[in-house]
């Protein structure tokens, strides 16, 4: 009796993989931060914000649970943007001077936020973002 393989499996079992490898990409790191986070990526992605172009999924999510004093410093190539999605909403864009080197610092309220790491020009390329909490 000869088997019949049915090909819509591979498709799923492919994208499941995905997905899942994705989402584990960004960990939710949580206030109090006991070490600053450093995040490494490629900037950019398909999917067109105010913000030049994001990934359909976070590069970093962070759960402030209390008002908390952060900075977040990117140093990467091309045009790199931060588009930061939560209670308070932000877009910070890399401009002629800023060689790549984006920061924000400031204090967060409290709840959940995503962090993209884009690019105006729709390029990607390699990044490292540092997550630090000052007293």
């Amino acid at each position: 009796m000869k088997r019949q393989i049915n090909w819509f499996v591979f498709p799923t079992a492919l994208a499941a993989t995905l997905t899942i490898a994705t989402t584990a990409h960004s960990n939710p790191v949580q206030t109090p931060l006991a070490s600053p986070v450093t995040v490494n990526g490629s900037s950019g992605g398909g999917q067109s914000s105010q913000c030049g172009f994001i990934s359909g999924t976070p590069s970093q999510v962070i759960v402030v649970n209390q008002p908390t004093a952060l900075r977040l410093q990117l140093q990467g190539q091309g045009q790199p943007t931060l588009w930061i999605t939560g209670p308070v909403n932000r877009c910070v864009m890399s401009d002629g001077l800023s060689n790549g080197e984006l920061e924000v610092p400031g204090v967060w309220e409290a709840g959940t936020y995503s962090i993209y790491v884009g690019d105006l020009a729709q390029g990607s390329h390699p990044y490292t973002l540092s997550i630090t909490q000052e007293n």
